[in-house]
């Protein structure tokens, strides 16, 4: 730039002489793309209203975690992050575990205690995450050798220790950072511990493009790079077919499902199941349906089998309809546990009429009234996700047709779980506060619920109160320690000692999930799935472990015939 201001004429050009006629190889990188059917904001793995396969996609691509399952589903230990973990003390219950000295971040700044200690706090304390009742037992966590050696103490045994740590976030640029927990990951990454890193993250253009990263300590990718991009379904199965990309994976109605198997031998069609279920949740927090008569009389109206079928649109998910509280269908040693005849299972109006009569409610011209005000009911999805605001419209339609009035709003997914579900309640009822914006409290909300992995910690994190929450001090004011609000002290001793593993989990749950199917308040309808289609172009994909999915061996994928 200087030479070009200047008056001085530039230097002749020197030509060197070519020392062969082999032409120099132009190096080309070679790259991986995957098909998906979103890449929609909010990429924290550890809240519900993150929950999607692109967050799961990134998380394992992107995140270290201290165990990761097998293909048989049980956890094994992940050399790549950690030396050592297992439990060094009984009394107390502690786990040591040793991390690599050479894992880091991205930015270079090592993986230490302190972001054990961030994962812990968050999970915790704050609402709307996924599987918080394991961190509950936390009562302390030591750093030692400079942070490179964790030990965390629990306040009772906890046998599903090894279900915590995973996807370990960089909390020496979080802990600090404007809009706290609630904006963690909200639009990317703000550094990484995984074989790729992310080069651009277009929400608006649908497209995720990863590179190999350059600072991981441990094996480096096969591939330069991957690209997750968007498509609908029509255009998922096209890209496929031309060979654009080389794998899809994404939720498939009926038809969707069809175009990918019509493409022929060159594809391999397999379901993935995916971590989460469906739910229907009749909190009991509301000031309408604190009344076990109405809550049940609600429950009778609702027609599951639609639900269902508006939900899974005839895709893979219409397979593992959901007809136990706590084992999702595709784990192993799934049985229903629903009652047989009655509601939940079917609906039955002429119950519903006798429960909303027992109540105190008359049916006027055709709408259900107590001392004359109308039977009014907030029903809440998370935002315009899908299939949740399809069948939160079903539901309304039921609802409205049995002559109950209702309002459906579609919050923001985060402002869904971590401010409108977790209003506090005082007294059994919540209490809107100035964080809801004034919204109203919400009575029914169709969401996904976490399932899979340890069943005791499932349990607990769906059903268990918050520690300190107790039918002793009514008028203390406490947030909810699970989306449907619900905690019984009756049903607490149980809960508690299935998760230190004093009664089983089977033992606890063949008493309790008879108590919880009649208290109708979390009504599950269908495990989420997704279709992965993989093309004859790659080499290394298969479906992964149970409830995983396939991106943890991305390590090894390679462009080729399989």
């Amino acid at each position: 730039m200087l030479g070009a201001c200047s008056n001085t004429p530039p230097p002749p050009v020197v030509t060197t002489p070519v020392a062969s006629s082999s032409p120099t190889p132009v190096v080309t990188q070679s790259q991986i793309v995957v098909g998906v059917d979103d890449v929609i904001g909010g990429y924290n793995p550890h809240n519900l209203a993150d929950a999607s396969t692109i967050t799961t996609a990134l998380s394992q691509l992107l995140l270290p975690s201290v165990f990761r399952q097998k293909d048989d589903g049980t956890p094994q230990l992940d050399k790549n992050l950690m030396v050592s973990a297992s439990v060094m003390s009984e009394l107390p219950f502690t786990v040591a575990y040793e991390i690599s000295p050479a894992a880091s971040w991205s930015d270079g700044a090592p993986i230490a205690a302190e972001d054990f200690d961030y994962l812990y706090r968050a999970m915790r304390d704050e609402p709307g995450v996924i599987g918080a009742a394991g961190y509950r037992l936390i009562s302390g966590i030591q750093s030692r050798d400079g942070g490179k050696r964790v030990e965390v103490s629990f306040a009772k045994p906890y046998p599903g220790w090894q279900s915590l740590f995973s996807d370990l976030l960089p909390s020496h640029l979080l802990k600090d950072a404007p809009g706290g927990w609630k904006g963690a990951l909200a639009t990317s990454f703000p550094a990484v511990a995984g074989p790729f890193s992310v080069k651009t993250l277009d929400i608006g253009r649908g497209e995720v493009i990863l590179e190999r990263n350059d600072r991981y300590w441990q094996k480096p990718a096969a591939v330069d790079r991957l690209i997750l991009r968007r498509a609908d379904q029509i255009g998922l199965a096209a890209a496929l077919r031309s060979g654009n990309d080389q794998f899809t994976i994404a939720g498939t109605d009926a038809n969707g499902l069809k175009s990918l198997t019509d493409i022929g031998e060159t594809v391999q069609v397999h379901t993935v199941a995916r971590p989460f279920v469906a739910d229907v949740l009749l909190r009991p927090v509301s000031a309408t349906l604190a009344d076990d008569q109405v809550r049940a009389g609600v429950a009778a109206v609702l027609d599951r089998a639609k639900l269902i079928a508006e939900g899974t649109a005839g895709g893979p998910a219409s397979n593992l309809k959901a007809d136990a509280l706590t084992k999702p269908p595709s784990a192993p040693g799934y049985a229903p546990t629903i009652p047989s005849t009655g509601p939940p299972a079917a609906p039955d109006a002429d119950k519903a009429t006798s429960l909303f009569e027992a109540a105190g409610y008359v049916k006027e011209t055709g709408t259900w009234r107590k001392a004359g005000k109308t039977l009014s009911l907030v029903i809440a999805s998370p935002g315009k996700l899908e299939p949740y605001a399809t069948m939160a419209k079903e539901l309304s339609k039921q609802l409205i047709a049995a002559g109950i009035e209702v309002n459906v709003v579609n919050p923001e997914p985060r402002e869904l779980f971590s401010t409108l579900l977790a209003m506090p309640v005082v007294d059994g009822l919540q209490v809107s506060t100035p964080d809801a914006g004034g919204s109203v409290g919400v009575d029914i909300a169709v969401v996904p619920q976490a399932v899979g992995g340890d069943s005791a910690t499932v349990l607990a994190s769906t059903f268990g109160c918050r520690p300190g929450q107790s039918s002793e001090d009514k008028a203390k004011s406490v947030v909810p320690g699970n989306s449907a609000a619900f905690c019984d002290d009756s049903l607490q001793t149980t809960i508690d000692s299935a998760l230190s593993d004093e009664t089983t989990a089977p033992e606890a749950l063949s008493s309790l999930e008879t108590e919880l199917w009649r208290r109708n308040v979390v009504i599950p309808l269908f495990q989420l799935a997704d279709t992965l289609a993989i093309g004859s172009g790659i080499s290394g994909v298969s479906p992964g472990p149970p409830m995983v999915g396939p991106f943890g061996s991305a390590v090894n994928w390679t462009r080729g015939a399989k």
